[in-house]
């Protein structure tokens, strides 16, 4: 059975790409994004499998 690690992490809506990116390039996966404390800003919820 896969085990996963979380992280919730802010999205600032005009890097959004990079960020998502780069994120991306260590392994983790976007599984939401919902709205932040204001319009310019977005929280990511992301998960990857554990290693070991």
């Amino acid at each position: 059975m896969t085990k996963w690690e979380y992280l919730t992490a802010p999205i600032l809506t005009h890097a959004a790409k990079q960020i998502l990116d780069n994120f991306g390039a260590d392994g983790w996966e976007l599984v939401q994004i919902a709205p932040g404390m204001n319009p310019e800003n977005l929280v990511g919820y992301f998960k990857r499998p554990l290693a070991g």
